[in-house]
């Protein structure tokens, strides 16, 4: 169902939960590859830190369209400016409130993955720093006065 204005109202709502429900379940394998990214790096694994790099852009390549396409099940419920609490505020009291309490647990895991991703990614630079310093010496040993 790639064509969202063809869609009717209902079918757009099913698209849109059954996008979070996926994302609730990618997220764990994402917060699994990131510890993967960084136990390699930390062992110097060259091998699987570009594993776990190929994985992870291809993981997070999904994630990104179906983010996409939930701003776009939403604009279609809703219209141009509409966000995630005006399209769960459509739902009746026990769907919504269970809608609701999974956004908030994606939202968690997102923050989550950026914290570990964030982690990964100074490592890696620091890493990076210390092997130019080996090879090609420090740029000035001492600070100028």
């Amino acid at each position: 169902m790639s064509n969202v204005a063809a869609m009717t109202r209902q079918d757009a709502m099913r698209a849109l939960l059954a996008g979070i429900a996926d994302d609730l379940r990618a997220y764990p394998a994402l917060q699994d590859l990131l510890e993967q990214q960084f136990h390699a790096a930390l062992r110097h694994q060259a091998t699987q830190l570009g594993q776990a790099a190929e994985a992870i852009s291809a993981l997070v390549d999904t994630l990104q369209q179906r983010r996409a396409l939930r701003v776009a099940l939403a604009q279609r419920l809703l219209g141009p400016t509409a966000n995630m609490d005006q399209a769960f505020a459509l739902l009746k009291h026990p769907a919504r409130e269970k809608i609701e309490s999974d956004w908030k647990t994606l939202e968690t895991m997102v923050v989550e993955c950026k914290r570990l991703s964030k982690r990964n990614g100074d490592l890696l630079l620091e890493q990076h720093t210390i092997m130019q310093r080996v090879l090609h010496g420090e740029d000035q040993l001492y600070a100028p006065a």
